[in-house]
């Protein structure tokens, strides 16, 4: 019996069809088994910071409530000495909670207004090649050692203060403000400058055409369109000047001191827990669970302080 090849043919070409056809389909499930994957690592990644904060949360008011089982909370928020490791210890918290406010705020006064000074000119003045040139160059000035800001502040910073202000300790919140502003400008200036890239340049073309100057469009138009990102910027300064620990332990002192007054010398919290943390104290001890409050007191300090910012932040994008 003679054969068709005209169906040989036809069945050729549907097995083809078919065997082409499961290829894809194979493909495809291939490539989503790999979304997947890949898809499930990324949600690992991002699940772990949740999961480190929790753990350090947890940590922290495990070990804080040991402490308050034997230091009242009323004790610790209104008492003004903290003298943990004396034979009479006191236990209130307001001297290291000042320290830390005034040398962050010193800060802040240094870096918000030079940072956002940097940004504005390098976001609408600077040319590309300069921008270049300046912006790696702020970025390389968060590379320095922090240790290196803190010997910078005691050895050149308060000698120079001292000649204006001869009554200067050698020891103060002043010098270590004003480092640790410095510190921080390129947080500051870098974050605020991407964010002011990142306004439509029809905003900026508006502001131009009705006859505003550079500087007018800066102040007035892009600042407040991108106060969103510039008030990131702030508050990561912020939260990196209130966890600054050797500028503080190194330029202004050691020693709890309840004081408002930047020319005089002070711990912060951060201060007291390297100094105790390398110290022998037996683990269980309330000096070393005081450790574990101060810190529970700072992530409240940066947390109320991130609360602010968000709720800023919320306010100026229902204005604008």
């Amino acid at each position: 019996m003679a054969k068709n090849p005209s169906a040989e043919t036809h069945v050729s070409r549907s097995t083809v069809r078919e065997i082409i056809a499961e290829s894809a389909l194979s493909q495809v499930a291939l490539r989503r088994v790999r979304e997947r994957i890949i898809e499930f690592l990324l949600f690992l990644a991002a699940l772990s910071s949740i999961v480190i904060t929790l753990g350090i949360v947890a940590i922290l008011v495990s070990e804080s409530e040991q402490f308050f089982r034997h230091v009242s909370i009323v004790e610790f928020l209104t008492d003004t000495q903290w003298t943990v490791l004396f034979a009479e210890p006191h236990y209130g918290i307001m001297p290291l909670v000042t320290g830390t406010i005034v040398t962050s705020t010193v800060a802040l006064l240094v870096a918000l207004p030079l940072g956002t000074t940097i940004a504005i000119y390098l976001s609408e003045y600077a040319n590309n090649k300069v921008r270049e040139i300046l912006k790696p160059a702020l970025e390389l000035l968060s590379a320095v050692p922090t240790v290196v800001f803190g010997y910078f502040a005691l050895l050149f910073v308060t000698p120079l203060l001292q000649r204006i202000l001869p009554t200067l300790p050698g020891f103060n919140m002043l010098a270590a403000g004003i480092v640790i502003g410095v510190m921080i400008i390129p947080y500051v200036s870098s974050l605020s400058e991407d964010a002011m890239k990142a306004v439509p340049v029809q905003i900026r073309e508006g502001s131009y055409a009705m006859g505003a100057t550079r500087l007018q469009t800066a102040l007035r138009v892009l600042i407040p369109s991108a106060f969103s990102g510039i008030a990131s910027a702030y508050v990561l300064g912020f939260s990196r000047a209130v966890g600054e620990t050797m500028v503080v332990a190194i330029a202004a002192g050691q020693q709890p001191n309840l004081t408002l007054n930047p020319m005089e010398g002070a711990a912060t919290i951060t201060t007291y827990i390297v100094q105790v943390s390398l110290g022998d104290l037996p683990h269980g001890t309330i000096a070393y669970q005081s450790i574990f409050a101060a810190g529970l007191t700072l992530m409240l300090m940066t947390l109320a302080f991130n609360i602010a910012g968000y709720l800023l932040r919320k306010r100026f994008r229902e204005i604008y």
